[in-house]
């Protein structure tokens, strides 16, 4: 390497820290990129993610200008060099990648390419992606290559972790495609319990009000002030259900402000009053923030929806490094012990899950006639 030891070590834990900060797939692929090139003093990096149908489901590059990739134009295919990298799943080291024989399909407006290094990114046995470097800033020997065997060994450490990384990233992303797609279907079965009942009663009330008009229309009258009564009902499930599809904008308006936002829209929508009532609370994981606010949705839709409570309130406050999120409301309470050996779980197996993948833990405190007090303490961080 061209650094010393002590600088080439730092520049390795940089590169490898960077790239363990990102969750998105992306991001990851971006900073992989960028690490490899700064890492071994690159003029030109890219990484590709082969698809299913001899393309790249994405392709990322560091080194070239905005304006050059649009002018370069189309995702290249898996051909040449870049197929090489893929299927014979060795590293390529050459002098001059364009007097390879596999060297073909190369744009008119791609930047020249000389000395080259590339080689596969896998996880076990399968190669997941190909990083390429191109064009090292350094004296070429004559007729040589730029690139090192250390550059080599260096790469193909920092393609191990890369692989880690993105690895991690998709399961990441996996997982939190699982989560949205099970708010999607709790949502769909509040829909059609909620606002599809009320629907099918406001088509019955109306049918009434047509066969009374003529014979009877005072009743037929009242009956249609039940129409009008149904509908803002529906009404007001349909925007309570529209809030929770939201993504919530923890990132850019924090966990205290989300909630805040949420609870008046809920306030507004039913009939019982919902507050909330924030003491000391400071920032917390961006993990723990999200399953904070998951356990509060999901207990103010239990709240709302099946306790028949006039009042619902929502706290807030600071433990500690971490915090405690209490959802009360005076309804009719339940029996936790019965609740679970009947199988109805009211979103309690949810709601400790996603506390306990936070680091945190839940409670409830119910009885029948006494209210329910569902708690959760994050640890922070």
């Amino acid at each position: 390497m061209s650094r010393g030891p002590r600088s080439g070590l730092a520049a390795v834990s940089d590169a490898l820290l960077a790239m363990s900060r990102h969750l998105e797939v992306r991001d990851v692929l971006k900073t992989i990129v960028a690490s490899a090139r700064e890492l071994l003093d690159a003029q030109y990096a890219a990484l590709g993610v082969p698809d299913d149908h001899g393309g790249f489901a994405q392709f990322v590059v560091d080194g070239v200008s905005d304006e050059q990739w649009r002018a370069i134009g189309p995702l290249p295919r898996q051909h040449g060099i870049l197929a090489a990298m893929l299927h014979d799943a060795k590293t390529q080291r050459l002098a001059d990648v364009r007097k390879d024989p596999r060297f073909e399909g190369w744009p008119s407006a791609h930047p020249e390419l000389a000395d080259f290094l590339g080689l596969p990114v896998r996880d076990g046995d399968e190669v997941i992606a190909a990083l390429f470097l191109a064009n090292k800033r350094c004296p070429r020997p004559q007729g040589g290559c730029g690139f090192t065997e250390e550059d080599e060994e260096l790469l193909a450490i920092l393609a191990q972790h890369a692989a880690i990384a993105l690895t991690n990233a998709r399961l990441y992303e996996r997982s939190r495609e699982l989560t949205i797609a099970e708010e999607r279907s709790r949502l769909a079965h509040e829909l059609h319990d909620a606002v599809s009942q009320k629907l099918f009663s406001l088509r019955l009330t109306a049918q009434a009000a047509a066969a009374l008009v003529d014979r009877d229309p005072a009743r037929a009258k009242g009956e249609l002030q039940q129409v009008a009564a149904l509908a803002a009902e529906a009404a007001d499930e349909l925007r309570a259900a529209v809030v929770e599809l939201r993504p919530a904008a923890l990132e850019e308006d924090g966990l205290v402000a989300t909630l805040r936002t949420q609870i008046q829209v809920l306030d507004r929508a039913h009939a019982a009053r919902v507050t909330f009532t924030v003491r000391g609370f400071r920032a917390l994981p961006t993990a723990q923030e999200e399953a904070v606010l998951r356990v509060a949705q999901e207990a103010l839709h239990n709240a709302l929806r099946h306790s028949g409570a006039a009042h619902v309130d929502v706290t807030l406050e600071r433990r500690g490094r971490g915090a405690v999120l209490r959802v009360t409301d005076d309804g009719k309470g339940f029996d936790p012990r019965a609740v679970r050996s009947a199988g109805r779980h009211l979103g309690l197996v949810s709601m400790r899950d996603r506390a306990s993948g936070a680091g945190g833990r839940l409670t409830v405190d119910s009885a029948p006639g006494k209210g329910t007090t569902i708690e959760m303490e994050a640890p922070g961080g």
